[in-house]
């Protein structure tokens, strides 16, 4: 008898219906899976094997063929589990044929009959087609998420198999977890002294612009990156919906109601292999870091002593949103929109601005230069240099809080809303001349930067993204005067890593 079960696979972040297809005939007992399983697909037939003893189910004493359709589709992972079951079951006469044909089932057996939830339900239920789902109990949260689908949770094989004979109805749906409230982020009003720090940061969280921080070890670089995600407002659904599929494919945990809702944050230590940051694998490409922080803000923290080749793949996807890695077995596209925020010391020591301090040799120096490339650096809005907190500010009045700041940078987005952007780094072509046109001052200062080399192409327009931010959290509109263009030149600092020992900074 032969009988066929909807279910889907995840590949990358995206799902993939696959149609689950189980054939019983006569012959010496037997179980194959074709359909190009992996490892973790083949090895279904224990474990389903076992789910049927366990749950007082007869296990057929003949021959079983599964095929996974479309063939010529990769299968990793578990999830097919529940659907070849009960696909068994169905061919075996156990459980009636009608009972499945709008239906489609997700979800890892335990060897006693536990429906165990999956990597990369979200991606998963988003490719089936059918009205209704039924998914492991601790799942149904995500997959509720986006309501298109009548869900059905399920915590055992042996419970599902007596509701789709009709012995007993659906089971309730989990309750909805209690209401809570994420921990408050650090506090802006934590960091003593810093202005320029303080309104890079500010900047960087309103327009969207990449932040990069230099200065001496302890100036308090890091502690300023960190406070940058509480000035973030929520994620739209649509962001918000994506991030969680990149976080499920990947296997991260997620919240009780099954979707993020603030921007993650992610800081990868500085021996991150390449396939960690970007993502990668043989047989199952996962998301890397810069997917996971889709929405959010990826902390680079001691830039400098990252691998050359690991900093400069990120080139592509912060200028085209995505990141596309190819294998011999497929090439999968991640989401890869973030805000990149890092910190660095000048030189080895980290005292290269701090005149006569510097223990460095020339040679090092050069090493450690050569370590960040131009066209990363480019791609930086704002790099600015920290100074240390002199001894008098330590005592002194404590700056504005994240609720403040927070507030400025809601109405800077509202506005880049109001301009069909996210935030105003998204301005290009004819968009960017609309809403950020330059004054007779602010170009005279541009083109005066371009001439002495400066700025590039790139940079220019960069640097008329952040007067535009500038401007809108001063509450101008209008052309960009010639204060917010130099400030945002300012604010985009020549040269962070001197590579001469006579290039102090007074």
């Amino acid at each position: 008898m032969l009988a066929s079960v909807q279910s889907a696979v995840v590949r990358g972040v995206d799902g993939h219906a696959v149609r689950v297809e189980v054939h019983v005939s006569n012959g010496l007992p037997g179980f194959t899976v074709v359909g190009l399983p992996d490892a973790s697909c083949r090895e279904a037939r224990d474990r389903v094997r076992a789910a049927l003893l366990s749950s007082g189910l007869a296990w057929p004493l003949r021959r079983v063929t599964v095929n996974l359709a479309p063939s010529g589709l990769p299968k990793a992972g578990a999830g097919l589990d529940l659907a070849i079951a009960v696909g068994l079951l169905v061919a075996s006469g156990v459980v009636p044929e009608a009972a499945i044909a709008h239906t489609a089932f997700v979800g890892e057996l335990g060897l006693d009959g536990a429906v165990r939830p999956v990597p990369g339900l979200l991606g998963v239920v988003d490719a089936i087609r059918t009205d209704e789902v039924v998914v492991p109990a601790t799942g149904f949260a995500e997959a509720s998420v986006l309501g298109r689908h009548r869900v059905r949770a399920v915590p055992d094989l042996a419970t599902l198999v007596r509701v789709l004979v009709g012995e007993e109805p659906w089971p309730d749906p989990p309750p909805p977890p209690p209401p809570c409230s994420p921990p408050p982020p650090p506090d802006l009003a934590d960091v003593v002294g810093q202005p320029v720090g303080r309104r890079a940061v500010e900047v960087a969280a309103a327009g969207g612009h990449n932040l990069l921080l230099c200065g001496p070890p302890g100036a308090g670089k890091t502690m300023l990156a960190r406070r940058l995600p509480g000035l973030l407002p929520p994620l739209t659904q649509e962001v918000a919906v994506v991030a969680t599929r990149v976080h499920s494919a990947a296997g991260e945990p997620l919240p009780a109601t099954g979707l993020l809702t603030n921007p993650p944050f992610r800081s990868p230590h500085h021996g991150a292999s390449m396939a960690a940051l970007v993502g990668g694998g043989s047989t199952r490409l996962r998301p890397g870091e810069v997917a996971l922080a889709h929405g959010g803000v990826l902390f680079l923290d001691e830039l400098a002593e990252f691998p050359p080749s690991v900093l400069d793949a990120l080139r592509q996807p912060l200028e085209e949103g995505v990141i596309r890695v190819a294998r011999a077995v497929a090439t999968v596209q991640f989401p890869a929109d973030f805000l990149l925020v890092a910190a660095t010391n000048p030189c080895p020591c980290g005292f290269a601005f701090t005149p006569g301090a510097c223990r460095c040799s020339d040679a090092a120096r050069r090493r450690y230069a050569r370590r960040l490339s131009g066209p990363l650096l480019d791609r930086f809005d704002l790099r600015v240099i920290v100074g240390r907190t002199e001894a008098g500010a330590l005592a002194g009045p404590v700056g504005e809080g994240t609720a403040e700041v927070a507030a400025r940078v809601r109405t800077a987005r509202e506005l880049a809303a109001a301009r069909g952007v996210v935030a105003n780094a998204a301005l290009v072509g004819a968009a960017l001349d609309r809403h950020a046109p330059l004054s007779s001052a602010g170009r005279a200062i541009l083109e005066r930067a371009l001439a002495t080399g400066r700025l590039s192409a790139r940079g220019f327009q960069r640097v008329r993204r952040v007067a535009r931010t500038l401007a809108d959290l001063d509450g101008e509109a209008g052309p960009l005067g010639g204060g917010h263009v130099a400030l945002a030149l300012q604010l985009r600092a020549e040269r962070v890593v001197p590579a001469d020992v006579g290039e102090g900074v007074a």
